[in-house]
């Protein structure tokens, strides 16, 4: 396996950026922020520092989107490979016994609301009503069209 220090420049010219940010974290076995890291490869690339600060946002774009980095709380990026997640599954919660389900389901019962009460007064036209009406005019399409 080559490293890093063992490459020629044309050789790191064919890795992207990220290829060759993973290679050094690996090698090196330590983590950096984006501005360290991505100054860690314009160096083994010998490129300039204008070039620097005009890649610097796609560096940073290509690592959010890898999925082989992770971005530690203190910043720095690190590969996902060296750390491991932990799954906690709690199967308490899961266990019901039947009673305790009839019981839920007679309970939903109760709680659900009569269409009917639900129905509000103040919504529909009433004799009373049609006095503030009185002053609308109904129009058509064609008039609308004049």
């Amino acid at each position: 396996m080559k490293t890093l220090k063992n490459m020629t420049k044309e050789e790191l010219e064919l890795l992207s950026y990220t290829d060759i940010a993973a290679m050094y974290l690996k090698e090196n076995k330590t983590t950096k922020n984006t501005a360290e890291l991505f100054k860690e490869v314009c160096n083994l690339l010998q490129l300039s520092d204008e070039e620097y600060s005009e890649q610097i946002a796609d560096f940073f774009q290509s690592l959010t989107t890898s999925k082989d980095f992770i971005l530690l709380e203190s910043g720095n990026w690190d590969l996902k490979a060296n750390h491991s997640v932990k799954v906690i599954i709690d199967d308490i919660d899961e266990e019901t016994t039947e009673e305790e389900k009839e019981e839920d389901d007679e309970n939903e019962d109760d709680t659900e609301p009569d269409m009917l009460d639900a129905i509000d007064d103040d919504n529909y036209i009433t004799d009373d009503d049609t006095e503030d009406l009185s002053d609308l005019t109904i129009v058509n399409e064609e008039e609308l069209e004049e």
